[in-house]
């Protein structure tokens, strides 16, 4: 990794700015929660990421405050629960340990679905699914999507085993957005010929299913968990997700770009500049290999990429593969929908084996209860 656009710090000032010893800065560095680095100047001297210092002064900072950390927790805050599903780490993303960029270059979302929930019967995918008939049309976006989907998700299910009940749920997500039965053709394959897309688009597709499949504790999948913990099917935490990613702060934001794309002089612009990445979304870099961009679209990446350095995250660049591809509008929710949902599959079941129900506490506060003072 290069240090060139990192702050570094020595030993003697990391461990100060802590509070603690060198062999307690070391041990946070074994512990992966400090990066170190050899001098450029020294190579017996190690320098500490200051970025890794700062963070861990405050998380100290709240844990020395219950009340604040409890909080801050459920806004980009300290982790709330652990998962073994899905790591996103220096600016990386890792399903059950492997990087899921370099996963999307050849696995379908199948593939990373057994990958994500472990488990599954090797011939889950190869086995047709009951899809309740007749299907409607297609449905795409956020609305007539998620409202068809859920439709589907609801209707009676014969016992299942679990590996045959991820497989038609997968499936009917699939349905919702094609209005035809998959059958055993692959997602990707079947979405490409439902939506009689180019075949180009087809690897593009793929890509795209695998990258959304999860994104660690996303509002949507913590959504799914709260669902799951009190003992709900996977139909119904399915349901949880889909309505939770429907709003435009999450899966919704497709929609503000696509308007912000067709309208580029509108501010500010959606979907730059992701907190969880930033030197860029690699899921939007992989994404947008090789898709043949509308020219209006080229332009305003590079327009955005020169005055403030951003760079595309995974919404824009499922909008810019729709519009590359003339694929139906909405189809960008849609394809992050299916996707996500091989990730909420694996949350409900991890959840669900610790047979632990989430239950927040709520702080309250009066209506008529006047604000703090400001101490002077």
């Amino acid at each position: 990794m290069s240090t060139a656009s990192l702050d570094l710090a020595s030993a003697d000032e990391a461990s100060s700015r802590l509070g603690i010893s060198r062999a307690s800065l070391y041990a946070y560095v074994s512990r992966g929660l400090i990066r170190s680095f050899s001098s450029p100047h020294d190579p017996r001297q190690r320098l500490y990421a200051v970025k890794d210092v700062e963070t861990l002064v405050e998380r100290k900072a709240r844990y020395r405050r219950p009340a604040v950390a409890a909080a801050t927790a459920l806004d980009w805050g300290l982790p709330v629960l652990e998962t073994s599903i899905t790591q996103i780490k220096d600016g990386r993303l890792f399903y059950r340990g492997q990087d899921a960029v370099a996963l999307a270059r050849t696995a379908s979302l199948e593939g990373a679905a057994r990958l994500l929930i472990g488990g599954l019967d090797e011939e889950a995918f190869i086995r047709p699914s009951r899809v309740p008939r007749p299907l409607p049309g297609p449905a795409f976006g956020p609305h007539a999507f998620v409202a068809q989907a859920v439709r589907l998700l609801s209707e009676p299910a014969p016992k299942e085993t679990r590996s045959a009940e991820v497989a038609a749920i997968l499936r009917l997500m699939a349905a919702a957005a094609s209005g035809a039965d998959p059958g055993i053709e692959p997602l990707h394959t079947h979405l490409v010929s439902a939506w009689r897309a180019p075949l180009q688009a087809k690897d593009a597709i793929r890509r795209a299913l695998v990258l959304c499949a999860d994104h660690e504790l996303s509002s949507s999948s913590f959504a799914v968990r709260v669902t799951a913990s009190t003992g709900a099917s996977l139909r119904y935490a399915t349901i949880a997700g889909l309505v939770a990613l429907s709003g435009p702060y999450h899966g919704g934001m497709t929609e503000r770009v696509r308007a912000f794309l067709d309208n580029p002089g509108t501010a500010p612009h959606p979907g730059f500049r992701h907190r969880l990445y930033p030197d860029g979304d690699p899921r939007a870099q992989v994404l947008l290999e090789n898709v043949p961009l509308l020219a209006s679209d080229a332009t305003t990446l590079k327009t955005i990429a020169n005055a403030s350095g951003d760079s595309p995250s995974v919404d824009v660049a499922l909008v810019m593969m729709e519009r590359a591809y003339g694929l139906p509008v909405g189809a960008a929710f849609t394809v992050f929908a299916i996707g996500r949902t091989a990730g909420w599959l694996a949350h409900a079941i991890e959840q669900r084996s610790q047979a632990a129900l989430i239950r927040p506490r709520a702080r309250y506060v009066a209506a008529d209860e006047p604000p703090a003072q400001k101490s002077s």
